[in-house]
């Protein structure tokens, strides 16, 4: 599982990430494929919401530029800025392996994720 591979596509650019490997993760590689609407949120990143809750996994508070993740059980984040968010953290789901700043633009995407 640590080598799955998705597309992120949209009208703005496309990117390949990495899943991690974790049950939220390989949740969210069993609903592929999926297109997501979504709304560039602090000028960091850009968060959609996904068809169905993922499960839990362990949360961390830092985040870099390309980290995939999930904030709430059903909110997919594209993190486009290095951060942190507050308490309880997000799930790690992937890294982007492009360049992320494709999304590092005010208003609203959507973008279609596939395996690769």
């Amino acid at each position: 599982m640590a080598q799955d591979r998705i597309s992120i596509s949209s009208n703005w650019g496309n990117v390949t990430a990495e899943l991690t490997d974790n049950a939220a993760a390989r949740a969210l590689a069993d609903m592929l494929p999926l297109t997501i609407e979504m709304d560039d949120h602090l000028r960091q990143e850009k968060t959609g919401n996904l068809p169905a809750a993922l499960p839990a996994a362990s949360r961390q508070r830092e985040f870099s530029a390309g980290t995939l993740g999930l904030w709430s059980s059903g909110d997919f984040v594209i993190y486009y800025r290095d951060g942190r968010v507050p308490q309880p953290g997000i799930v790690i789901l992937g890294e982007v392996q492009g360049d992320v700043s494709v999304f590092d633009r005010p208003g609203k995407v959507t973008v279609k994720i596939e395996r690769e």
